[in-house]
Order: C-alpha cells, then structure tokens, then sequence
C-alpha cells in the first residue's frame, strides 16, 4: 500500500512540473523531453491546464484498477481455503486454480477466471506447492528391503552384462 501512495505523489510531482512548465510557456514537446513523459500525457495535461480541470490536473486518488476483493472477503477465502479442498466437496485435497475460483465466487460472489487466481492466491501469501507424487499406501521399509536386496542383486547382474559386452 506504501508503495502506490508513494507513487501516486510521484505522478501528482511529475504533472504539477508540467503545469509549471506551461506557465513559464514552454512548448509540449519541451516539456515531455524534461519529464521523459510520452508527448500523448503531456497534451493531455496541458488540455486539462488550459480548461482549468483541477481535478484531472491532480489526478486519480489511485493508480490503477480498484481490487475486486476487500480485505475481509480476501480473509474469508483464506479461511475457506484452509479448511481444505476435501471440506468443499472435491475428491482430493488438492487445491487447483478452477477449484479455488470455485470457492472464491461461492464465497463472495466474485468470478475470477482460474488463469487469474494466482493473483488472489499471492496476494493472501501462498505459493504453488506440487503435490509429491506418492501414494499413500506406500511402505518406507519394504522399499528399503527391495533396494537393499533385490535392486543390489539386479544392479551387480547389469554392470557384470556391460563388461562381459565390452570384452
């Protein structure tokens, strides 16, 4: 939030150098050089300097697009999400970009395209996670016994196979 405050004095700075400039007469081309703004936002100021629109002079109160979420709605998918894919029905508890889009418009009544949830998923702090690829059946010893074993015996007969091919 620093940061679009921060930013939002710099565009404000920047135009009333640009309103300064006007007064002083110097020509647009002039002052988008200064500036190193593009000619377009410069006539655009100096239309809105001449027409006294105080307003566009002073710009926008933010930059950019207003978020589609407020923080508690952001908060209540957290506490959705957290409680679990299983929670909301799914089948596993993996959690996809098309389940968590789910979840979020069921929530709060906002669609968001699964291609763009990552954008809520990063603003609340999370990360894509892989999920690793074991089942849940899977016996750690038995798997050390057939390394041990079985793989060791398979391993010796395929290294003695190349050398007796090289020969």
């Amino acid at each position: 939030m620093e940061r679009g405050i921060k930013r939002l004095q710099a565009l404000r700075s920047r135009r009333q150098k640009a309103i300064a400039l006007f007064e002083q007469g110097e020509r647009q081309a002039a002052v988008a050089a200064v500036l190193k703004v593009s000619r377009q936002s410069v006539s655009r100021w100096y239309r809105d300097w001449l027409n006294a629109d105080t307003q566009a002079i002073h710009g926008a109160a933010r930059a950019g697009r207003k978020r589609r979420l407020r923080k508690d709605q952001v908060d209540l998918i957290q506490r959705e999400l957290l409680k679990g894919a299983l929670a909301h029905g799914y089948s596993s508890d993996l959690w996809t970009l098309p389940r968590v889009a789910q979840v979020i418009e069921a929530a709060t009544e906002v669609r968001y395209h699964p291609g763009h949830v990552w954008r809520v998923l990063r603003q609340m702090g999370w990360s894509l996670q892989r999920p690793t690829l074991r089942a849940k059946e899977r016996d750690e010893q038995k798997i050390r016994q057939w390394k041990s074993r079985t793989w060791a015996k398979v391993k010796k007969r395929q290294n003695q196979e190349s050398l007796d091919s090289i020969s």
